[in-house]
């Protein structure tokens, strides 16, 4: 190590929190305003908000409130055989069991440590301990043992935060764009195919403001079934009526590498990203194989995750691959979107993890709107959909360039230019 550089115990400079998740059948706990952070809302390195929101009751009752700046590190859970999840809360945010809340002091600042454990992943995930469930775990003790190589000189220090956090910026932004983009295909579909605002506007005698081909594909009133008021005509049926279901199949352990050796493997949620899985385990032997643009589905622990391919890859156990009879992909991943509660259904009665398999996946109820009407779905959400894939793969690139730099900058392999005060070495 150079002369201008330090090693510290982490532990010496930081403190820790845990934190704690309220009983799940307590209404008033949940659907608040606060984030519960958890391994599925730790998609990003900036953590502001979760599919799981506490209320103040929530928080008292069982989990803690980690501060604006802290660093969350997960240490346990199915993912750590994958990665290691951290990141730094952008505002106050609560946290559950398997997450820590670090904040450190003297030589060290909580965005060095950020982007140091992030440059440092590859040690991190060799000590991660099994658990015998399935999950793995970091010892807080061990993670505490860590040495810290850190730049005597703390304008060093920020302006190599500054460097990495510049990329981040740009990933940021494009993960805002990303989620804006599905925001307004995922409000097309809900209004066409969930809240049915063109059959009740015909019934009202408002216009649609729809052009002419598609408005005349919507009936002008609604009639009821058994799964509610339905548009005239549209039939009630299945997912198989609708969808082409692949279930995966895991090959043996022996086929597989991470040397980019055959096809990618995806195995459940902890491959997932935003829209597309990460590369992290590849097949020379696969069984199941999912199209580019097939809709992959988490089937088991948890049930209901939802990605899409971006290539040809092969699936395991934990993962199915969906597409619409028409080939509409949009369609494909925005329907298995909007049936979460049934998802949650498949994952709250399994008896230790939750899974969903072939035969009740087909028998799923649905409400089959007239093909056309799909296509023409895909026709006006499809190019929003490839605007997502244009940024999700930007962003690919970016945290790659942002990683390949991390661990030399932050043991001084590459040194950056900063202004230092007279008499600093």
């Amino acid at each position: 190590m150079a002369d201008n550089w330090s090693s510290v115990m982490l532990g010496d400079h930081s403190t820790w929190a845990s934190g704690g998740t309220p009983p799940k059948d307590g209404a008033e706990f949940w659907n608040g305003e606060i984030p519960w952070i958890s391994a599925s809302s730790m998609k990003t390195g900036r953590l502001a908000s979760s599919d799981r929101m506490l209320t103040s009751k929530g928080l008292e009752r069982g989990s803690r409130l980690a501060a604006k700046g802290s660093i969350l590190l997960l240490v346990r859970g199915s993912e750590l055989h994958k990665r290691v999840p951290v990141g730094i809360a952008t505002r106050d945010v609560a946290f559950n069991q398997d997450v820590k809340a670090i904040n450190v002091n003297g030589p060290l600042s909580n965005e060095y440590l950020y982007y140091w454990l992030i440059a440092h992943e590859p040690m991190l995930l060799a000590k991660v301990e099994p658990t015998g469930i399935g999950a793995g775990k970091l010892d807080t003790d061990i993670l505490k043992a860590l040495r810290i190589s850190v730049p005597k000189n703390p304008k060093v220090r920020d302006h190599i935060v500054n460097v990495a956090k510049s990329l981040d910026d740009k990933i940021e932004l494009n993960w805002r764009m990303a989620v804006m983009l599905e925001e307004m295909a995922q409000a097309v579909f809900k209004s066409w195919f969930i809240d049915f605002d063109p059959v009740r506007a015909k019934a009202e005698g408002r216009p649609t403001n729809l052009p002419p081909e598609i408005d005349a594909l919507f009936p002008d009133f609604l009639e009821d079934s058994e799964l509610g008021p339905i548009p005239k005509g549209w039939k009630i049926g299945c997912v198989d009526d609708d969808f082409a279901l692949t279930m995966g199949q895991s090959p043996p352990g022996s086929t597989y590498n991470q040397n980019g050796e055959g096809l990618p493997f995806y195995q459940g949620r902890s491959d997932f990203g935003f829209r597309f899985p990460t590369h992290r385990v590849y097949c020379t032997a696969p069984n199941r194989l999912a199209k580019a643009g097939d809709t992959l589905i988490s089937v088991r622990a948890p049930v209901g995750d939802i990605n899409m391919a971006d290539e040809v890859c092969a699936i395991g156990r934990g993962v199915a691959a969906a597409r619409h009879r028409t080939g509409s992909r949009s369609y494909t991943y925005y329907f298995m979107r909007s049936i979460e509660a049934v998802f949650d259904k498949f994952e709250s009665e399994g008896t230790v993890f939750g899974s969903i398999g072939k035969k009740d996946f087909h028998a799923i109820k649905c409400c089959l709107p007239p093909r056309g009407l799909v296509e023409y779905f895909e026709r006006i959400v499809g190019p929003l959909d490839e605007k997502v894939g244009v940024v999700e793969r930007e962003t690919s690139i970016l945290a790659t360039i942002r990683d390949s730099l991390l661990p030399k900058l932050t043991t001084g392999e590459i040194t950056v230019q900063t202004e230092l005060s007279e008499g600093q070495p």
